[in-house]
């Protein structure tokens, strides 16, 4: 009985004409715990552009892929922010001191304390504007059309199932040699995945 990996083999035939379309390789786990380590096994084989899926947070999840806690929401979120208070100085100083000087009772035309108010609030709104779209563009979001939607066992992703994607953009992916190592790590199903939305267990 041929193996997984045998079959994969036996098909390379009819991929290696559709390379530009392997959109990579999906594997099923059977618990939290398996994915975890599956995670962490494929981080340290050396790839980088992989992803897991599960119906909820995993503990861990996160060191176990190597992202850590650095991301990019929160610079663009503090850039966000300063351009909001800038701005906010710069309208309110332009219009009452420049654009429409207005001589109440001789104070000053414009005054930072008054402005303040201002300021804070569109420090709070241009900071929420950057965080969600820099968390939308880092994320690749919105993106209606995923080839891992064609599989019928990833729908279980939001149910009961767990899966690990390794994509194809990837250095270090080869059909073969990345099935062999989730068929090792304890994967229950492979399969490969093409951009033009068929599927191959």
């Amino acid at each position: 009985m041929p193996t997984l990996v045998q079959d994969l083999k036996a098909r390379l035939g009819i991929f290696e004409s559709d390379a530009d379309r392997v959109y990579g390789l999906l594997a099923e786990f059977s618990d939290p715990g398996a994915l975890l380590h599956a995670a962490e096994a494929v981080r340290e084989d050396g790839y980088q552009h992989f992803d897991t899926h599960s119906p909820f947070p995993i503990h861990g999840m996160d060191e176990a892929m190597g992202l850590g806690n650095a991301t990019g929401v929160g610079v663009l979120a503090f850039f966000g922010g300063v351009t909001g208070c800038v701005g906010a100085y710069l309208l309110q100083w332009w219009t009452a001191a420049v654009d429409y000087p207005l001589n109440i009772s001789g104070k000053p035309f414009f005054a930072v304390e008054p402005s303040v108010p201002i300021m804070f609030e569109l420090t709070i709104l241009f900071a929420a504007f950057g965080a969600v779209a820099g968390m939308l563009a880092l994320n690749g979001l919105p993106r209606p059309y995923n080839p891992l939607f064609y599989s019928e066992r990833f729908k279980g992703a939001t149910d009961d199932r767990f899966f690990l994607h390794i994509a194809a953009s990837d250095d270090q992916f080869d059909v073969e040699e990345s099935a062999a190592l989730l068929q090792r790590i304890g994967a229950q199903h492979i399969e490969l995945v093409k951009d033009d939305g068929t599927m191959d267990a």
